[in-house]
C-alpha cells in the first residue's frame, strides 16, 4: 500500500498516526477522536462531517505539539469548523451543551453566563487557530464513497448465501470509523483505506472473492487502480 507524502501531513520525520506518536500521545488522541465521533452522533453529524471533524484534529497536532492546546478545545473547534466545510452547520451552543453532557452526565445545559461566553468565544477563537495552521487546507478526500462502491461490486461479485449470512459492510464500515482513532486518513489514499477495510472484513468471516486463485491480479488490486469516482 502506497503511503502519501509525509508533506500533506505537515509531521516532518514524524509519521502522523498512532505509529508515530510515543503512546501516551496516542492514547490521549485515541480518547478525544472518541469524543468526536460520540459528540458528532449526538449532534447529528453525518459520517463525513465527523470523519473531516477527525482529520482536522489530527492534521492539527500533526503541525502542533500536544501540549501547546487542550485537545479536546481543538476537538470541538474541529466539530464546528467541519460542518461548515461539509455544509451541515452547528451551533456553538449545541457543541457547548453536548461537550458539556458528554464530561458531565446529567448535567443541565449551561446557562448563557460568562462561563458560557468564555467557552464559545475560545471555539471560535481556537477555530481561527486552526485554520491558519492548516493554512485554510480542510477539505479531505475520504474512503466512504470509495468503500461504497466496492461493496456494491462485491455484493454482485460473491456468492449471494455467502454475503447475506455474514456482516461484511457493516464490519467493513465499522473498521473504517474507526480507522479515524488515528492518522491513518493523512498517510494513506482514501481508495487504499477503503479496500484495506474491506479485505480485513472479509478476512475477520473468511470469505473468499470467487476466482481469485484463477486471476491474473488480486481483486484488491483490481481496486486500488489509480481511478476517480466522481
Amino acid at each position: 500500500m502506497e503511503a502519501i507524502s509525509q508533506d500533506s501531513c505537515g509531521g516532518g520525520d514524524e509519521a502522523p498516526g498512532a505509529e508515530g506518536w510515543p503512546a501516551p500521545e496516542a492514547r490521549v488522541h485515541f480518547r478525544v477522536t472518541r469524543f468526536i465521533m460520540e459528540a458528532g452522533v449526538k449532534l447529528g453529524m453525518q459520517s463525513i462531517p465527523i470523519a473531516t471533524a477527525c482529520a482536522i484534529y489530527h492534521k492539527f497536532f500533526c503541525e502542533i505539539n500536544l501540549n501547546a492546546y487542550d485537545p479536546y478545545l481543538v476537538a470541538m473547534s474541529s466539530l464546528y469548523l467541519a460542518g461548515k466545510v461539509e455544509e451541515q452547520h452547528l451551533r456553538t451552543r449545541d457543541i457547548i451543551n453536548v461537550s458539556n453532557r458528554y464530561f458531565h452526565p446529567g448535567s443541565e445545559p449551561l446557562e448563557l453566563d460568562s462561563r458560557f461566553w468564555v467557552i464559545r468565544d475560545s471555539i471560535v477563537q481556537c477555530e481561527l487557530l486552526v485554520l491558519r495552521v492548516l493554512r485554510f487546507q480542510v477539505s479531505f478526500q475520504h474512503p466512504h464513497k470509495y468503500l461504497l462502491h466496492y461493496l456494491i461490486s462485491l455484493k454482485n461479485w460473491l456468492n449471494r448465501y455467502s454475503w447475506q449470512r455474514t456482516p461484511i459492510s457493516i464490519t467493513a464500515w465499522a473498521l473504517l470509523r474507526d480507522s479515524y482513532h488515528g492518522g491513518l486518513c493523512l498517510r494513506f489514499r482514501a481508495q487504499h483505506i477503503a479496500v484495506a477495510v474491506l479485505h480485513l472484513a472479509l478476512q475477520v468471516y473468511g470469505v473468499e472473492v470467487p476466482a481469485e486463485a484463477e486471476a491474473e491480479k488480486p481483486w484488491w488490486q483490481i481496486y486500488t487502480m489509480d481511478t476517480e469516482i466522481p
